[in-house]
């Protein structure tokens, strides 16, 4: 199956936006930053993956992105800057908070969850609803995390979820 993308996502650098095989994009989804989507995922209606052409998001195979979820690859900082969208007439110096995001192959992401930038979440992880990712939060792969602050709750089946990815391989 070719991948499905609907017609009523907002996507602001076409070029840079790939989608694999047996994937899926549902609708009211906004893109602005380089996209890369594997094979055989999903992403709900309503997420919103930002952050500009100088970064980029990548979803492993056989990874799901529940509705409403928020990944960010530049986001001010709200400690120490202005928060405003900056003019090009007016140079000010500020640190936003910046960097690439990677969701693994077999990792979920649960409905409203907030990921920040400079995020590398390894294979099999899967966070929970409502849950906060700060930048550059350690995780262990093969695990679950949810909250606000978010933390391990335990690990996930990988036996399990890899015999699920044979059976649904073996009749594509």
């Amino acid at each position: 199956m070719v991948a499905k993308i609907s017609p009523n996502c907002r996507i602001r650098y076409p070029k840079h936006f790939k989608v694999s095989h047996d994937s899926i994009i549902d609708d009211f989804c906004y893109f602005s930053t380089k996209i890369q989507i594997g094979e055989f995922c999903h992403i709900a209606s309503g997420c919103t993956i930002a952050g500009g052409k100088n970064y980029s998001f990548t979803l492993g195979n056989f990874s799901s992105i529940s509705s409403g979820v928020r990944i960010w690859c530049n986001s001010n900082d709200f400690v120490n800057d202005l928060i405003i969208l900056k003019t090009k007439n007016v140079a000010i110096e500020d640190a936003p908070i910046t960097g690439n995001v990677t969701l693994g192959n077999m990792c979920g992401i649960g409905a409203n969850s907030v990921i920040m930038p400079a995020n590398n979440i390894p294979d099999g992880v899967a966070i929970g609803a409502l849950s906060f990712v700060p930048p550059r939060f350690k995780f262990k792969s093969w695990s679950v995390y949810a909250g606000v602050p978010i933390k391990f709750i335990k690990k996930r089946n990988k036996k399990t979820v890899l015999k699920q990815i044979q059976k649904i391989q073996s009749q594509s």
